[in-house]
């Protein structure tokens, strides 16, 4: 195997590599990326078993062939080269010549035949969407999803088509959940809804804020999601099994409904989390005639307190939340005005857009 390519196009395939590649296995080759080249390009593949991704790169090929390397190195050593094209050179016991300019490397790889095949997607019907809306979906939704491994089926976001030619995505935690519901026309073929594991999510999103205006597709079969767009596949494994009956947990419209500015609440959600308990980041937030409160108060350090006019007329109500939970929905909102409803101490704040429900957060009260 020879060939010649513009370092940029080879260190961009490696550093979408570098989310995927396992550096602790047991499986010293999931380390590596699979480099094939043929007539006129080069693909780079990498793959820990559950997420695999493979671009085509333009190259000049003298021999067409294969081999495996490791990832990191090979993507720390393109990044340092000092010529605007790259010359890999496979030798003898799978060693590679890696020759830019003045600098010479000597590689030591790994046979391409040992590199794990990735899951057929032949089944899957494609769907062209717009990588904008679903940049915006998993942007509203990632904050919320579980880091909890024992409980793997929160460690994902539910992908879920609506009858109307829409496409709904969930994250829970259960201390608080999102729902966003969008514009997605076409046939899925999905009896029911999926769930996208956590890191493949992430990697799909370094892909679409690549370009989120090249033409995407996604489809999905059996256990496995695929998504593709000019030059590049991605193919996952899905999370096997029920997500909760999330629709449970979503109140219908709070007793105690108020507009906030959302940059403003931002602000003084910021400012009070500072005298808040360490960990749990409690604070109140209170109503009274005309004005939303947020108070903190931690032993050793003292109180804080803000006030915000806002239109309010009901009884007076204080309810403790986690202050980083509600910064992390205001963080992703689009809208100036954020319609905040809330009903008793026991009950979960709710957090949406001004008569617009489409992307719905929900916040579960904490004792402070």
């Amino acid at each position: 195997m020879e060939f010649r390519i513009a370092s940029d196009e080879l260190k961009k395939a490696l550093y979408r590599a570098q989310g995927i590649v396992e550096r602790k296995t047991t499986m010293p080759i999931l380390a590596n990326v699979l480099l094939t080249a043929n007539k006129g390009s080069v693909t780079v593949t990498a793959f820990d078993l559950d997420i695999g991704v493979v671009s085509e790169h333009s190259a000049d090929v003298s021999k067409p062939g294969a081999v495996t390397l490791s990832a990191k190195y090979v993507f720390d050593i393109v990044q340092n080269l000092p010529d605007a094209e790259v010359t890999l050179k496979k030798l003898a016991n799978n060693y590679v010549d890696i020759s830019s300019g003045s600098a010479h490397f000597k590689i030591v790889g790994m046979a391409a035949e040992e590199y794990p095949k990735l899951p057929k997607e032949e089944n899957a019907p494609l769907v062209q969407i717009s990588g904008n809306v679903l940049l915006e979906m998993i942007k509203k939704t990632q904050f919320a999803i579980s880091s909890d491994e024992t409980r793997y089926i929160l460690n994902g976001v539910f992908f879920e088509p609506q009858a109307s030619g829409k496409v709904r995505m969930v994250a829970t935690d259960g201390h608080r959940l999102s729902l966003i519901e969008r514009e997605m026309k076409g046939d899925f073929k999905l009896k029911s809804g999926v769930i996208i594991p956590r890191k493949g999510l992430m990697e799909l999103k370094r892909l679409l804020d690549e370009a989120p205006d090249a033409e995407c597709h996604l489809g999905f079969a059996e256990n496995s999601a695929l998504f593709k767009k000019p030059g590049l596949t991605m193919v996952m494994r899905l999370i096997d099994g029920q997500f909760p009956e999330y629709q449970r947990v979503i109140p219908k419209e709070g007793e105690k409904v108020v507009l906030v500015p959302k940059t403003r609440l931002l602000e003084g959600l910021k400012r009070i989390a500072l005298l808040s308990a360490d960990k749990s980041n409690a604070i109140r937030i209170g109503l009274e005639k005309g004005k939303l409160l947020i108070t903190a108060s931690n032993p050793d350090l003292g109180e804080a307190r803000d006030a915000l006019d806002v239109d309010y007329q009901g009884n007076d109500i204080t309810i403790g939340f986690n202050a980083r939970y509600l910064m992390d929905v205001l963080g992703v909102t689009d809208t100036d005005e954020v319609s905040f409803e809330l009903g008793d101490e026991h009950s979960p704040g709710v957090l949406h857009g001004p008569g617009d429900r489409s992307f719905t957060a929900v916040v579960m009260p904490m004792r402070v």
